[in-house]
């Protein structure tokens, strides 16, 4: 996917892939790890490389508006793990 595209939570984001193609995604959530901030997004229309439950994880570049794709996967793992626990966290205070 492309890091080229803008950010806005009030519509769907539209991403490119490496052929040029569209695809659709809605913003799940915005959560802070280590000083940065990432895009968990989850695809908007059905996709034969992206299962519909999967979470897509973008670095969140605000100043320039746009996400970043993040290629090392440890850092993907520990993001999604952190969002993971602190989402289990705030279930647990309600």
């Amino acid at each position: 996917m492309s890091e080229e595209e803008e950010f806005s939570e009030d519509e769907l984001i539209e991403l490119l892939d490496e052929e040029g193609n569209i695809a659709k995604f809605k913003l799940f959530d915005v959560t802070e790890y280590k000083g940065e901030k990432y895009t968990l997004l989850l695809t908007a229309e059905p996709n034969d490389e992206i299962a519909d439950d999967e979470v897509l994880i973008f670095r969140l570049n605000e100043k320039e508006q746009t996400l970043e794709a993040i290629e090392d996967e440890n850092l993907l793992q520990e993001i999604f793990d952190f969002y993971r626990e602190e989402s289990d966290e705030s279930e647990g205070e309600n």
